[in-house]
């Protein structure tokens, strides 16, 4: 059971348009874990935790599309209907917003990357983090990976995360892989 506190936060990955059910690159149910996540949302705001929400915001040109070298279609323009938070996704108004994978050159997987996360957490006081969202065997791993590295004590939600699973049992190796990496797992039932 994991009592929450002033020095964790809920960091959210990747709950928008693109990668729900009807975007451009949709993770299989993606839209399914909103209900949950709204649910920790909840749980997090009435322990005066802080709440993070992490999305892709990539220019035209970026280096993760097809037609300039990467392996996806184009998704999460920034400014475009499909890099928004999904509506339904009840993100209170002072969620940090973190904005990744927003220079052409840099691949923005993790939260981490290229962005101010890191620097943000810690001025908070931020010592534990909670991760769910979009999609496990990606952005969520990656993010999940580098806050281990970044030494924050990391819980990965696990009843809050949807993989691509573009090879079957993706997921479930990336799932294996962060708790190896020193990831803890967690559900619903399990914060107080």
């Amino acid at each position: 059971m994991y009592k929450l506190d002033r020095n964790d936060a809920l960091i959210i990955v990747d709950v928008q348009n693109c990668f729900c059910p009807g975007g451009e690159l949709p993770v299989k149910e993606g839209d399914k874990i909103i209900p949950i996540i709204n649910k920790y949302i909840h749980k997090f705001q009435k322990a005066g935790a802080k709440i993070y929400a992490t999305r892709d915001w990539h220019p035209p040109d970026h280096k993760s599309f097809k037609e300039y070298g990467g392996t996806w279609p184009p998704h999460c323009l920034r400014g475009s209907k499909g890099a928004e938070f999904r509506s339904d996704l009840k993100l209170p108004e002072e969620t940090t917003v973190i904005s990744k994978g927003d220079e052409a050159s840099v691949e923005g997987y993790s939260g981490f990357d290229h962005t101010d996360l890191e620097r943000k957490l810690k001025g908070d006081g931020v010592d534990r983090v909670f991760v769910g969202g979009l999609a496990t065997d990606y952005c969520v791993k990656h993010t999940v990976l580098d806050a281990v590295e970044k030494s924050f004590e990391v819980v990965l939600l696990t009843d809050a995360v949807k993989g691509v699973n573009r090879k079957l049992g993706d997921a479930e190796r990336a799932i294996g892989e962060m708790v190896k990496k020193g990831a803890k797992k967690a559900t619903l039932s399990e914060i107080a």
